[in-house]
């Protein structure tokens, strides 16, 4: 009888086991980042995805994924938030090459020449060849940037260029004509006096000292941020700007500054939107993927306008800003060509035109543009179209193609210190000259740290 009992329960506790073992095999097992089994034991591929959208552009990411995880059954996305670009890419930094690492990671535009160094990245004209896979129906000024002697490196994401915001209402009360915004950086100047005759409480333009806006203005001159074609055709080896193109924004700057009609605030972007939302200054420059935000929470009517150049100077445009995706390399062929469905996926006209109309960011595939919901979009808001306008009245050239180069951030940071000399009431010529002597001297490290 014993041995019966004892029988008995030693096959129970198979039983039991068994069961738990076919239970746990249909349960999620993502550890490895491999495979996921869904609900009815289908094993999917799991495909992670690092980015560095916060707010509204990760609430957006997020919707958009969850709809293509729940429009098949063979991938599984995970969308992971990594902080800022440069938080994300010093974690990636720490996990490359080993099992932590991402499948995608969004790298900000600048990062480009730091992530083909890496020696860490698939390009994903691989995929492109392999898969057939057309690029020329996407927009060819975001993709201009992206592309290096034929090839695609990464996939365009999330893309802006700077546009001017200003405060109808004010320009009204200035006796300004609201519809016919400034368009040189006379004009500003002209506008921002009018702005504090008729307001002594509020300022006329503000410029936030970031090295991106920077560069846009020396781009919308025509003129090149690194020589070699902005280093396009060869490796740079100084800058690529004249004194006279690099000059003109600081006199510009400080003209105004000596005019008190210029707020400063600094490097802080979110002031200086604060400060415009409030009614302490009427015009400032910033990127079009704040639109949204901007004018929503505005208590007067925005408008928007395309970015200004000097009078002596025919505008050029804007170069391509924001971020792309890049595949990983050292992943399996099934978890690359997972990662590949979804960058498609994220290009297609629908999803476009919901990441355009719920962010501001441009749409990569301009037949977003005639979805119904980017149309009711642009009908309620038409400052959205002039983002567009100006993007797509850009002359492509080497300028407004952008420049490539490992050493750019420490650049914007340069040039980010020159432009708050200025503002705090600095001398042009010498802020100039220390930031040319700074910026050539970072180049040459960058080429002496690569033996170049």
């Amino acid at each position: 009888m014993k041995k019966l009992l004892v029988f008995l329960a030693l096959g129970l506790v198979l039983f039991l086991a068994a069961c738990s073992s076919k239970e746990g095999s249909a349960k999620e097992s993502t550890s490895n980042g491999d495979t996921t089994d869904s609900a009815e034991g289908a094993e999917k591929q799991v495909v992670t995805f690092w980015h560095s959208m916060g707010g509204a552009g990760q609430e957006a990411l997020n919707k958009i994924v969850e709809e293509y995880n729940a429009s098949q059954d063979d991938i599984t996305v995970n969308a992971e938030y990594q902080g800022t670009y440069d938080e994300s890419l010093t974690k990636f930094n720490a996990v490359a090459g080993s099992d932590s690492a991402p499948t995608v990671i969004q790298t900000f535009e600048i990062g480009t020449m730091s992530m083909i160094n890496s020696g860490q990245i698939k390009p994903i004209q691989e995929l492109i060849d392999a898969d057939g896979y057309d690029m020329s129906g996407l927009e060819e000024n975001i993709t201009n940037y992206y592309s290096l002697d034929g090839t695609f490196y990464s996939m365009p994401f999330n893309s802006s260029t700077p546009v001017m915001y200003y405060n109808k209402d004010a320009f009204k009360a200035a006796g300004l004509d609201p519809e016919t915004p400034p368009a040189t950086y006379e004009e500003v100047e002209e506008a921002s006096k009018k702005i504090v005759e008729s307001n002594p409480e509020m300022k006329g333009f503000a410029l936030q000292a970031y090295g991106w806006l920077w560069e846009q203005l020396l781009a919308n001159q025509g003129a090149l941020l690194l020589n070699n074609d902005n280093g396009r055709t060869d490796t740079p080896t100084e800058i690529g700007w004249t004194a006279e193109e690099g000059k003109s924004i600081l006199e510009w700057v400080k003209r105004m500054v000596d005019d008190e009609t210029f707020a400063n605030y600094g490097t802080n972007g979110d002031n200086m939107m604060a400060g415009f939302l409030a009614g302490d200054v009427s015009m400032f420059l910033q990127s079009s993927a704040s639109s949204r935000d901007v004018i929503d929470n505005a208590p007067f009517e925005v408008g928007i306008a395309y970015l200004p150049h000097p009078e002596n100077k025919e505008r050029q445009g804007v170069v391509i800003g924001g971020a792309s995706l890049w595949m990983i390399d050292g992943k399996s062929e099934e978890e690359q060509k997972a990662a590949w469905e979804f960058m498609k996926y994220l290009q297609t006209p629908a999803v476009q035109a919901e990441w355009h109309v719920g962010t501001g960011y441009f749409a990569i595939n301009p037949s977003a543009y005639e979805e119904q919901v980017v149309k009711d979009a642009h009908a309620e808001k038409p400052q959205l179209q002039v983002t567009v306008d100006q993007l797509q009245d850009t002359k492509a050239s080497y300028a407004t193609q952008g420049a490539l180069m490992d050493m750019l951030p420490e650049g914007r940071k340069i040039m980010e210190t020159a432009l708050e000399v200025i503002y705090n009431g600095g001398d042009v010529n010498e802020a100039y000259t220390t930031a040319v002597d700074q910026y050539n001297a970072a180049i040459k490290q960058a080429n002496a740290a690569r033996g170049e």
